[in-house]
């Protein structure tokens, strides 16, 4: 027997007892003739203590950090407690230890706060994992995976795995795809979502599914993706969307009390897609702090009458014109408003500067526009967007999507700089009431200007009401005709995404399970009878065959785990992450493969052409 405890369980109640421990050492303290050494492994850190008859063995055996050892020896009260440990009222006298395994020095430091960047910690991941902040991560996920399957399976769901070998769609994200050597010049693709093989279990009579599932997409990465995830996937038959809210809404309280112990609102609050665009210029708001948007003016339409025929060319030329209200902003200095109007000139944010209002304490106003704007004109606008004295008015103009895009943005960064996202508030949100369609002019179908796309998946039912509107008119937009008057652009879909702080974290809908409708959503998508019967036919002869009712939803696991351990990247609670570059640092991979393996495969690779 290696060990009898563990470095994280000796208490103050087992003082006099004889022990083994066994783990790595992590830290290493002489003192004259006796030595401390901190023995580590995932449950916590025990004090060793080599007096001075076993520091002799030290000097024919010396330690170094991240040793393997096994140390005998006898619990006793410490003289020098250590209050952040929960071992820190006892250590152990060594009077036996063995060096399992001899270490390297490692490239950084395993320690709370390390010293090693993100590549070099990739690499070693192995390394890294050892860190308390990791370990803690990784317990985390742990616990949120067990919370999901305890609480689905006392709700009735069955776990049901899926194939990861399965057949390109080329809609959504690009596939990885795989080649097939029994059958050459064919591939597999790996699953982007186990969507329609959830939707043929439906089909099959398992009323609840659910699966803790892995996914890929060939996308560019940012903190909150990797190109392989992982989702908690779930489908129900015979529900309405009020049903699929109930259920997964309760999950979620049920695992943020359980992992975190938050207690969610009941119900949560709910939001239709307008409004949140409207209100947030995003669909998945922050609701951790206010700071609404004003809509002084939106594609020419004039709300606020200050900034129509202002004299101002700015205001008056631009199509829409969006406006914050920072409370108390008023003494922000010249230099941190030229920051912020640094910061939405950014190519990632993209407008071309930054109007600001000081509704100054005593009543004035001061504005960028000064020799522009009249005092009239600024009151009038203050008033409008409900402004304090004491508060900073922040405008944006430009063409309406990528100005509320950039005052969304914006609001979010005012929202971090003033300390207002606080990580240990959890405020949820549903969004409804999505458009079924996007609209697209860089492709267009025969007779049309541009074509529809799904803003979801090609699976997405349209609100009951809606279906009628769907099914009746022609998905064609004829030349002349704008899009948005066309009956399609008012479709909403059976959808809902859940939100917490900012994230989205799950969304899902009601989906087609009639064949004729599922036949007039590939139409209106661009896909001819032909290419849907290839693509989709096994799930359209499923659809004759008695198909009931059904809606799911999917949970993004890893940003669900970041967001319940207050951060805003995935990559610390994934065991083995890919970088940014979608690489992995340890196994310096994808990587070449043999000729033999090339010509098995019956792959012939292109050299660039430069």
């Amino acid at each position: 027997m290696y060990r009898t405890h563990t470095c994280g369980e000796l208490r103050l109640s087992d003082a006099g007892k004889k022990v083994k421990l066994a783990g790595w050492v992590q830290r290493i303290r002489k003192f004259g003739k006796m030595t401390f050494v901190d023995l580590r492994d995932r449950y916590g850190i025990t004090q060793l203590v080599f007096t001075e008859a076993m520091n002799q063995r030290l000097e024919d055996q010396p330690l170094n950090r991240e040793y393997v050892i096994q140390a005998e020896g006898r619990v006793v009260e410490r003289s020098n407690k250590n209050p952040h440990l929960p071992t820190g009222d006892v250590e152990l006298v060594v009077e036996q230890f063995d060096i399992l395994n001899e270490a390297k020095t490692p490239p950084f430091t395993i320690e709370e706060d390390t010293d090693g960047g993100d590549d070099l910690r990739m690499k070693y991941r192995y390394l890294d994992l050892r860190r308390p902040p990791l370990q803690r991560n990784l317990l985390l996920r742990y616990r949120a995976s067990r919370a999901v399957r305890e609480y689905l399976d006392q709700h009735g769901f069955v776990e049901v795995e899926t194939p990861f070998l399965i057949k390109s769609t080329p809609e959504g994200a690009r596939d990885f795809v795989v080649p097939s050597r029994m059958n050459p010049h064919q591939f597999y693709a790996l699953p982007q979502s186990p969507q329609t093989f959830k939707q043929l279990l439906m089909v099959s009579g398992f009323d609840r599914y659910y699966q803790i599932v892995r996914c890929f997409r060939d996308e560019d990465l940012r903190a909150d993706r990797q190109p392989e995830f992982t989702q908690v996937d779930c489908e129900m038959s015979f529900v309405e969307q009020e049903d699929v809210l109930q259920v997964f809404e309760g999950m979620m309280r049920y695992v943020f009390k359980q992992v975190a112990g938050v207690e969610l609102p009941d119900p949560f609050p709910r939001m239709s897609w307008d409004e949140a665009m409207w209100k947030y210029g995003n669909d998945k708001p922050d609701l951790r702090f206010d700071m609404c948007l004003h809509n002084l003016k939106v594609r020419n339409q004039i709300h606020c009458p200050a900034v129509d025929k202002s004299g101002f060319g700015v205001l008056d030329q631009a199509e829409t014109i969006l406006a914050l209200v920072v409370p108390n902003g008023a003494s922000y200095t010249r230099k941190q408003l030229d920051e912020l109007t640094e910061w939405v000139k950014r190519p990632q944010i993209g407008m071309q500067g930054l109007l600001y209002v000081r509704c100054q304490p005593e009543g004035e106003l001061k504005s960028s526009a000064d020799k522009y704007l009249s005092q009239e004109i600024l009151r009038q606008i203050q008033q409008f967007c409900h402004a304090q004295p004491g508060d900073l008015i922040l405008m944006l103009a430009g063409k309406e999507d990528r100005t509320r895009k950039a005052a969304a943005e914006l609001r979010l960064e005012l929202g971090e700089r003033l300390g207002l996202r606080q990580k240990d508030v959890f405020k949820p949100l549903w969004i409804l009431d999505f458009p079924l369609f996007e609209y697209s002019e860089e492709e267009s179908l025969p007779g049309s200007v541009g074509r529809w796309v799904a803003r979801h998946h090609p699976f997405t039912a349209p609100r009951p009401e809606h279906i009628p509107v769907m099914i009746e008119n022609s998905p064609l937009i004829p030349p002349g005709t704008d899009y948005q008057d066309h009956p399609y652009a008012g479709i909403k879909a059976n959808a809902y995404d859940m939100v917490i702080n900012g994230q989205e974290v799950g969304g899902g809908s009601i989906r087609i399970f009639r064949r004729d409708l599922q036949e007039k959503m590939f139409a209106a998508l661009g896909l001819s009878p032909e290419e849907a019967r290839q693509k989709f036919g096994f799930l359209l002869g499923a659809f004759e065959y008695g198909a009931p009712p059904h809606g799911g939803i999917a949970f993004g696991f890893d940003r669900l785990c970041a967001i319940l351990g207050g951060s805003d990247t995935i990559r610390d609670f994934i065991a083995f992450p890919k970088n940014n570059a979608g690489r992995d640092m340890m196994l310096d991979a994808p990587s070449p493969l043999e000729e033999s393996q090339l010509r098995e495969l019956h792959i012939c690779l292109r050299k660039d052409q430069n």
